[in-house]
């Protein structure tokens, strides 16, 4: 058993601990055996130090920071049953496992229980796709009429399905594919009588567009007594709120019966500034639905870019109605630093929805903000949040990765162990490269904060200049930073740019020929990151690099829908 390295002191470290390392990384324990061709992760640890939490601490226990799930969980959608447990899933794109489910009793604290596609059976073609490919926009809904969850969405490289389970903390069926539903972003929407409906985004009426962005939402009835769709599909929206304007990318829609009326709620205008939220009601889950005259229901499109706090982006939102009758959204937005870039890519916000004099739905109108702060009257906030500066430490005693932990297209186990090393996290140097479409040696989790510290020790013994293993900071397959240990004779330590055609060397320093224990540390300053590096146990922190350009691995500047991610990484190619 390892010595326990950073237990009850995360939550209590402060900034200037944690930046100038005094002890940071430091325990007394004998070199473990290295394999050949491996690199041992002895543990990992991140504090979140943003700024905007340590300035607006929260007041009062019924508060919450609006950002319930900061860092990359886009696309939220939400679902409650009979007995008041809520849970909520978001988009995972080609990381494994699939689609995170969230629990929580009283929407502020939220749990993570695992994930709804956790084996490979449920994710199918990953390999071949980028990064921003595979699993979009998870939609959660559960059938008071069987008792069971659905959970639909489309993998890009598959096309639409769906799995279903009567136990949401445990497994998921195997997909059942939607081959009659085309497009993306589908949601199953259950009705009263027992008659059950698919709405997504499709293609142009015919197949012809007018104009890049136009799209539809269609319907069909889905059979969940034998699992199919039956009947005609039928066109709800074509193009959008204002057809004249040529609206761009109506999708992610869902539907809800609220007093006897039927709500088609949609984003509309893109992913990025331009993106919102609509709604449309009507009479019949057939239509037709008239849009509300105050559309949109929530944006910040038209909002001053220099604003304090800016919040961008925001859409793709879900509705949920609570067991004391109030009404809440779960959406996706952005916060770019200095509205200049975000590397945390959208995130999951929750804001209490307000009705109109005429009965709709709305999150914001007219110049209104979204808050960083909320309240939920009555709810208390628990010690467990996973909201503000949180820290996390890994370990790695367990047999199995923590629920927080992804590989990229599939599980990797093949070239990570738990249990090879017991008490380290164990990764073979792979002839594959994060900038293939393949599975690599990665376990990675999300940044979660613009400004943090995340440390590693690790025990690496490389035979060759192509062996390389250490800490990578990663959004897409041409946008990476890796600072890495390599070299046999020769040891160094480097900073690479991974870039789309050659990768630049930022910087290097020799190392001892018989050095193979290394402290690796880096600190996000928002703007800037700094790579830091110990070769006695984080006594001395030596710097390798210094100010590098953190937009580099940013949307704004390498596009996507992922958010970036800080991986132990290994590699001989």
């Amino acid at each position: 058993m390892k010595n326990n390295l950073f237990s009850n002191i995360l939550l209590t470290f402060t900034s200037t601990v944690m930046l100038s390392g005094c002890g940071l990384l430091q325990k007394d324990q004998t070199t473990p055996e290295i394999g050949k061709s491996v690199a041992l992760f002895d543990n990992f640890v991140y504090q979140g130090q943003d700024k905007f939490y340590e300035e607006n601490p929260l007041q009062s226990e019924d508060c919450f920071y609006t950002t319930i799930l900061p860092g990359w969980y886009s696309d939220p959608s939400i679902c409650a049953n009979e007995s008041g447990d809520y849970f909520l899933v978001t988009s995972t794109f080609t990381y494994f496992p699939g689609v995170p489910i969230f629990h929580s009793r009283d929407l502020v604290n939220w749990k993570q229980v695992g994930h709804v596609l956790s084996r490979p059976s449920q994710l199918v073609n990953m390999e071949k796709q980028h990064v921003s490919g595979g699993i979009f926009a998870p939609a959660i809904s559960y059938n008071p009429h069987n008792k069971t969850y659905y959970m639909v969405t489309t993998n890009v490289g598959a096309g639409n399905f769906y799995v279903k389970t009567q136990d949401p903390f445990g497994e998921w069926s195997d997909p059942i594919m939607l081959p009659e539903v085309g497009g993306i972003d589908p949601s199953i929407f259950f009705d009263e009588d027992g008659k059950a409906y698919i709405v997504n985004n499709d293609d142009a009426p015919d197949f012809k567009p007018e104009y890049d962005g136009h799209r539809t939402i269609r319907v069909q009835e889905f059979d969940w007594k034998n699992d199919k769709t039956i009947g005609p599909r039928k066109i709800l929206v074509n193009k959008g709120v204002h057809p004249e304007d040529k609206p761009i990318w109506i999708e992610g829609p869902h539907m809800y019966k609220i007093n006897g009326k039927y709500f088609l709620m949609d984003a509309e205008g893109g992913t990025s500034v331009n993106h919102s939220e609509v709604i449309f009601r009507s009479d019949s889950p057939w239509g037709p639905f008239k849009a509300w005259k105050n559309n949109p229901i929530l944006t910040q499109r038209h909002l001053d870019p220099n604003r304090a706090n800016p919040v961008t982006c925001a859409g793709h939102a879900d509705l949920i109605q609570t067991t004391e009758g109030d009404w809440w959204s779960v959406f996706l937005a952005c916060r770019p630093i200095n509205n200049r870039f975000e590397n945390l890519g959208r995130e999951t916000f929750l804001m209490p929805v307000r009705w109109s004099d005429d009965g709709f739905p709305y999150m914001t109108q007219g110049d209104q903000i979204i808050p960083m702060i909320n309240k939920r009257e009555g709810v208390k906030r628990s010690d467990n949040v996973t909201f503000g500066n949180f820290g996390v430490t890994e370990e790695f005693e367990d047999s199995i990765l923590g629920m927080q932990w992804m590989t990229l297209r599939g599980p990797a186990t093949d070239l990570y162990s738990l249990t090879e090393t017991p008490g380290y996290l164990t990764l073979k140097c792979a002839p594959k490269s994060t900038k293939e479409f393949c599975v690599p040696a990665f376990v990675s989790r999300r940044m979660q904060h613009h400004e943090f510290v995340a440390a590693t020790r690790m025990y690496f013994n490389p035979e060759c200049a192509d062996e390389k293993a250490g800490i990578l900071l990663f959004k897409d397959e041409t946008h990476q930073y890796f600072m890495t240990v390599s070299g046999s004779d020769e040891r160094k330590i480097s900073l690479i740019q991974i870039g789309r055609e050659d990768d630049k060397v930022l910087a290097m320093n020799e190392l001892p020929e018989d050095a193979v224990k290394f402290d690796l540390k880096v600190i996000s300053k928002g703007l800037t990151y700094d790579f830091l590096y110990s070769l006695d146990g984080g006594k001395k922190w030596n710097t390798l690099c210094q100010n590098v350009d953190a937009s580099y691995l940013s949307t704004t500047l390498a596009g996507g829908f992922t958010g970036s991610t800080i991986a132990l990484y290994a590699t001989n190619k």
